[in-house]
């Protein structure tokens, strides 16, 4: 058990990225419930174990039970340095095979893995074809029957600038505002997979997961292009598709100013491809 750090002064300031396959998981946060794996506790217990003193972690991005990250920052304080290969190498030998660790630097005293982000970048991907997916099957989202990904992308070019996403927020959503300013949309297909790639400075609560699910509505023909315009117009989140299931959400980019030297990687189109 790590020692009791009530006398060890923590002024040391380490950000991680990492990256774990979602599935099993509760989602990023600890839960008051042992029983319920999270991401957040099985990196707090191993980095603790490395800096012999209990650890508390600060994310990017909260991701949900099931979703998954390919470029999650995260950041902790310690009592000492142990170098790069004692936080990488020595944590990764002490988690699962499902969660891994990419890099770690130290970093200012005033970095926040949270607060000092600039942009966050999700993708959610989709299989499009007539049997589900038996080895994807918690790593995508299936569709049986196609959809029309040019009305789904000009749809989604609706959701552009800072808004009110009152209709894309989850009930349970503790965000002060609604407001959120998305960068960039794209609708794209990669042989049997559509790739639904959003960027924008942080998301509400189940923001994307709802965003897709009226998205794939259009797609299927049961919407109209302007629904989502008319959604964001209306600002009720009854009035919007159900919420798409968590398993094909990928956090894949968080961005910093560049003095943080953090450089957090974007999922390429050929990591998508080579799922098939």
């Amino acid at each position: 058990m790590p020692k009791s750090d009530n006398l060890r002064t923590l002024d040391q300031r380490i950000a991680l990225t990492l990256e774990y396959d979602g599935a099993g998981y509760c989602g990023w946060q600890r839960q008051d419930s042992a029983s319920q794996a999270s991401i957040q506790q099985e990196v707090e217990t191993a980095l603790a174990r490395v800096a012999d003193h209990r650890v508390t972690v600060i994310c990017a991005g909260r991701t949900d039970a099931g979703a998954h990250a390919t470029s999650q920052v995260l950041h902790f304080d310690c009592a000492i340095d142990r170098g790069r290969k004692a936080w990488v190498t020595g944590c990764n030998s002490l988690l699962p095979s499902s969660i891994r660790i990419l890099d770690a630097r130290v970093m200012e005293p005033d970095f926040h893995a949270r607060f000092s982000a600039t942009a966050r970048r999700y993708n959610y991907i989709i299989q499009q074809r007539e049997t589900a997916p038996a080895i994807l099957a918690q790593r995508v989202l299936h569709v049986r029957r196609p959809v029309d990904v040019d009305a789904m992308h000009g749809a989604a070019q609706a959701l552009l600038g800072e808004q009110d996403f009152s209709a894309f927020r989850a009930a349970a959503c503790q965000s002060r505002t609604p407001f959120r300013n998305v960068t960039s949309v794209r609708v794209i297909s990669l042989g049997s997979f559509i790739v639904i790639d959003i960027q924008a400075n942080a998301f509400l609560q189940h923001m994307v997961r709802n965003i897709v699910g009226s998205l794939l509505a259009i797609g299927a023909g049961s919407r109209p292009t302007t629904w989502i315009a008319d959604l964001l117009a209306g600002q009720d989140r009854t009035r919007a598709a159900v919420t798409a299931k968590p398993a094909g959400l990928y956090l894949t980019q968080v961005t910093y100013p560049d003095q943080t030297g953090l450089t957090a990687a974007y999922i390429p189109p050929g990591f998508i491809e080579a799922l098939a």
